[in-house]
């Protein structure tokens, strides 16, 4: 189950439920398809004002299931006696 709407990163405004249900993969093409769409320039601008908040929101989506993906990473480390370890991999 979702909540009603999840936070956003850096941001006080929540995601819509529905693109929190989203994969990255899914919200990411949807993000795609709405700017090669205001790209384009064709149609209402209070069309282009709705799509444009749900891109912000998509984009928010994707970076926060990005940094999630990234938490999870971890590196594999050798100590100087030679036994394995892990620690968070640092990603640039």
């Amino acid at each position: 189950m979702h909540p009603a709407a999840s936070p956003g990163p850096n941001s006080g405004v929540p995601i819509p439920p529905d693109i929190a249900a989203l994969s990255f993969e899914d919200a990411l093409a949807e993000l795609e398809r709405i700017v090669r769409q205001l790209e384009e320039g064709r149609g209402k601008l209070d069309d282009a004002i709705s799509s444009y908040e749900r891109g912000t929101a998509l984009k928010r989506h994707c970076e926060l299931k990005l940094r999630e993906a990234q938490a999870k990473i971890d590196r594999i480390t050798v100590s100087a006696d030679g036994s394995l370890g892990t620690e968070p991999a640092r990603i640039d």
